[in-house]
């Protein structure tokens, strides 16, 4: 059970008076009924009388207006005296439940990033700014150079030109668009705040627990670095709201989103925990998982029969440790009233409870999950998510800027809907070694790190759109030439469409929103109805040129698999299916029930094979 995360104005309601009777007396009465403590640090939610002290603590938007104390994050990474206090109060709880042995790990403060409180634009960020680009751009004797930040910038452009980093301003609130480089900049700063503050709490705990620490991060929040934050953690955990997911984060039709309104997409949660396994390292969790309607989409639905019990197991077949549901029981008051629990706010049975005590009595009876590797690994990088984000060239047929998330989630769901298994991995990966298959869509600049990985690999590998096209520092050395030694072909022109023209496809299929205009001399492996290039393929490299529907993927995608020795099967859209060492999880998300090969998927179930050895 995880307690205290929010629970700092109890802990100390004024400096240096500390409260923690009710705390020891929580966490030993859980510990008696055989529960394990999961304590989190309450830097989430500082109390009033810390904004009092530090008035200018508070963040800034981007539009310029100061966040408010009233709710929750409600700080900025970027404030000195914000940090300080975090580390007393860390301190303190470290200091006396270090050694309690019903704490049996800790949570780093609380979903970092949400309500979009990565990127603050306060007067300490700004401070701060600067002195990061100070330490990144330096001459050849390693001494601060503005002269080189103007260069890899690119500032002679608009005569952007800076005489000292003092000068330097966050990227908001320019006339027009800022420089993406400058852009860019902030966000990996803005990135590295967050892997600090993380740091400052985690080298703390470590002084005085032997304790494993986790930090639970969200459902497609992108614009801070996991893999970075992960690096101090030993779990990666994340809060699993599958409807609420569905209604605000998810791109796609309004039939889809009717169809599984009170199921959540069918491949949304996997996605996350196939990338929440690599930010951990393997050692993964559900922190939160919703057990009933939640309060904070747009509309709320109440879960079908069946799907609290089908998001645990399917957690578990993906190789969650653990899940855990928020909440226990239900709040009577404030913002998270309308949250359902596994209890009601009167302490009686909510219907998810029974479905939670139900996977707790099979994991009882059921036999160890063994996990292996998977055949395909899909890249995915937190820095060309910015890059797209900064420079989305285009939108979607749902009017959004092109994203590279959009873009990767498409592919895994292409993936997915073959019967596949995926591994996610970070773009500092350098051994593919095992893989059959490897994709990297969207990665817009490769290291060479990556490029050799993948050049050396015998897996047959997918790249682009948008591949190798800039260097580091958001340049584009030649063009857009996508700079793969192993492949002859060159981009010469961007084309992004109004988003209800799409271009027809070859053998089915479409391109949506954007493409590349190609000069080719490989192997043209798709085509428009024009006979445009989309993809072409060289040996084990296939280039792909645009944005696909999923048909337009099925296509570019089965012949891959073929090639690198995958067996594929065409699954309708709410069945998955979900390979272990020894055995298969499949899981239909369908009202109706599904005939797959030789067996029957009932309708809203899971279903454990075992495999046979060979």
């Amino acid at each position: 059970v995880r307690i205290g995360e929010f629970a700092w104005s109890l802990l100390e309601p004024s400096e240096g008076n500390y409260q923690f009777d009710w705390l020891d007396e929580a966490i030993e009465t859980l510990g008696v009924a055989g529960l394990r403590v999961v304590l989190g640090t309450p830097t989430a939610t500082p109390p009033r009388w810390i904004v009092d002290k530090y008035p200018d603590m508070l963040a800034v938007d981007g539009n310029g207006n100061m966040r408010k104390f009233g709710s929750r994050r409600h700080y900025c990474f970027s404030h000195a005296g914000y940090r300080q206090e975090c580390a007393r109060i860390v301190s303190t709880l470290a200091k006396r439940y270090g050694s309690n042995a019903h704490v049996a790990a800790w949570q780093t403060d609380n979903e970092y990033g949400c309500h979009d409180t990565t990127l603050s634009y306060s007067q300490a960020a700004r401070a701060a700014f600067q002195d990061w680009l100070r330490e990144r751009y330096v001459d050849e004797h390693g001494a601060p150079s503005i002269e080189a930040l103007n260069k890899a910038w690119g500032n002679v452009f608009w005569s952007m030109i800076y005489d000292d980093f003092a000068q330097i301003d966050l990227p908001n609130l320019t006339v027009t668009e800022a420089n993406p480089a400058h852009c860019l900049a902030f966000r990996r700063f803005s990135s590295d705040q967050v892997v600090r503050f993380n740091r400052l709490q985690v080298e703390i705990l470590r002084q005085y627990s032997q304790a494993p620490i986790a930090h639970n991060y969200m459902g497609r929040t992108t614009d801070f670095d996991h893999f970075k934050v992960g690096e101090a953690l030993d779990i990666a955990s994340w809060d699993s709201y599958p409807l609420g997911f569905l209604v605000d984060r998810i791109d796609a039709d309004k039939q889809h989103k009717i169809r599984f309104a009170r199921q959540g997409d069918p491949d949304f949660q996997a996605f996350h925990h196939d990338l929440y396994r690599a930010v951990g390292k393997g050692r993964w969790w559900i922190m939160e998982q919703q057990p009933g309607p939640v309060n904070w989409a747009s509309y709320n639905p109440d879960p079908l029969p069946g799907m609290v019990r089908l998001w645990s197991w399917e957690a578990f077949a993906h190789g969650a440790e653990a899940v855990c549901y928020f909440r226990w029981r239900q709040a009577p008051f404030a913002q998270e009233q309308l949250h359902a629990g596994l209890l009601r706010p009167d302490g009686t049975d909510a219907p998810g409870f029974a479905e939670a005590r139900q996977v707790a009595r099979e994991l009882r009876e059921a036999p160890e999950i063994e996990q292996s590797a998977a055949h395909v690994a899909l890249i995915f990088d937190y820095d060309a998510d910015a890059m797209w984000h900064i420079q989305p060239h285009g939108v979607d047929r749902a009017g959004k800027p092109l994203s590279y998330f959009r873009l990767v989630f498409d592919v895994y769901r292409a993936l997915r809907r073959l019967g596949l298994s995926i591994d996610i991995v970070a773009p500092t990966t350098a051994d593919f070694r095992g893989y059959d298959m490897v994709l990297s869509p969207g990665l817009v600049h490769m290291s060479d790190g990556v490029k050799a990985a993948l050049a050396s690999s015998s897996a047959e590998v997918i790249i682009g759109p948008r591949a190798a096209a800039r260097d580091a520092e958001f340049s584009a050395s030649s063009m857009f030439i996508p700079d793969i030694d192993e492949l002859s072909v060159t981009v010469t022109r961007l084309d992004s469409f109004p988003p209800h023209s799409p271009i027809p496809l070859e053998g089915g299929g479409e391109v949506q929103s954007y493409r590349e205009i190609l000069e080719n001399q490989d192997k043209v492996v798709l085509k428009t109805t024009g006979g445009e290039p989309i993809a072409v393929n060289r040996g084990k490299m296939t280039y792909l040129a645009a944005m696909l529907d999923a048909e337009g993927l099925r296509n570019v995608l089965l012949p891959v698999c073929k090639r690198a020795g995958l067996t594929t099967i065409d699954l309708p859209m709410g069945v998955r299916v979900r390979d272990t060492k020894n055995e298969q999880f499949w899981f239909n998300l369908d009202n109706e029930e599904h005939k797959i090969a030789d067996f029957t998927l009932p309708p809203i179930s899971v279903t454990r094979v075992r495999r046979h050895p060979e």
